[in-house]
């Protein structure tokens, strides 16, 4: 018999016909989620070595616009720098008949010019003719590849302890060819970067001489060292006598 304290019953409370969905998941756990992810730490460090590998390259192709003369190669080591010079050692003895020919040639070249120079004043031939050798000098020394040519130049003349006098040497082969390898006087036919004379002479430094920089700067290097000690000595004695 039921008692009259009997469990009473809960009132039923009606389903909702339209339930709220669950609330959106946070953005930012999505976020660290996506950035903690396995597959995404692995592509940021991937992406980070081929940053950096491209950065290396890039600093490797970087050196500068100049290139190479033609038949020279833009990777010439240290060693092979040093086998050119000393290939091409010369005694004073040496220098000082190549310093004889230049002497010579200088001094002609210069009676050559005060002769043409007068004789311009009164011939309008003699005119053209002094516009003409000078327009080919001008070409003789115009030269695309100056640049790499310094470069060589500058760390070959350190090799030999040289680098507190390399404007002197930078000054000094500017006058003599504007760097190029090719120059060639055409009144003394003296030829390349130092302005051998006679030409031939670059030989002793490699059979290349005719288009090779490196070749005609170490042949240049040991003869000033055998005739001016250095290119300090070499820029001053230019200075006073133009031709050295």
């Amino acid at each position: 018999m039921p008692s009259s304290h009997g469990t009473r019953r809960r009132p039923r409370v009606p389903a909702e016909e339209n339930p709220a969905p669950p609330p959106p998941p946070r953005r930012g756990r999505s976020v660290w989620r996506l950035l903690t992810h396995n597959v995404t730490i692995t592509l940021v460090v991937l992406g980070g070595l081929f940053a950096t590998v491209a950065l290396v390259d890039l600093d490797g192709l970087g050196g500068g616009s100049d290139k190479p003369p033609p038949g020279v190669s833009d990777d010439l080591s240290t060693n092979d720098m040093l086998a050119m010079m000393t290939s091409s050692d010369m005694d004073s003895i040496a220098a000082g008949v190549v310093a004889q020919a230049k002497k010579n040639a200088y001094e002609k070249q210069q009676r050559d010019l005060k002769a043409l120079r007068e004789k311009a004043k009164r011939d309008k031939k003699a005119r053209e003719k002094l516009r003409e050798q000078q327009e080919r000098e001008r070409l003789a020394r115009s030269n695309p590849s100056a640049g790499q040519n310094k470069k060589y130049a500058r760390k070959m003349a350190a090799l030999k302890g040289w680098d507190r006098c390399w404007d002197s040497l930078e000054t000094l082969w500017e006058h003599e060819s504007s760097w190029n390898e090719r120059a060639e006087n055409p009144s003394s036919g003296a030829y390349g970067i130092p302005q051998a004379l006679p030409p031939e002479k670059l030989a002793s430094a490699g059979a290349d001489w005719k288009t090779s920089s490196p070749t005609q700067i170490a042949w240049g290097l040991n003869y000033i060292k055998a005739r001016y000690k250095d290119p300090c000595g070499a820029w001053s004695w230019w200075s006073a006598h133009h031709w050295y």
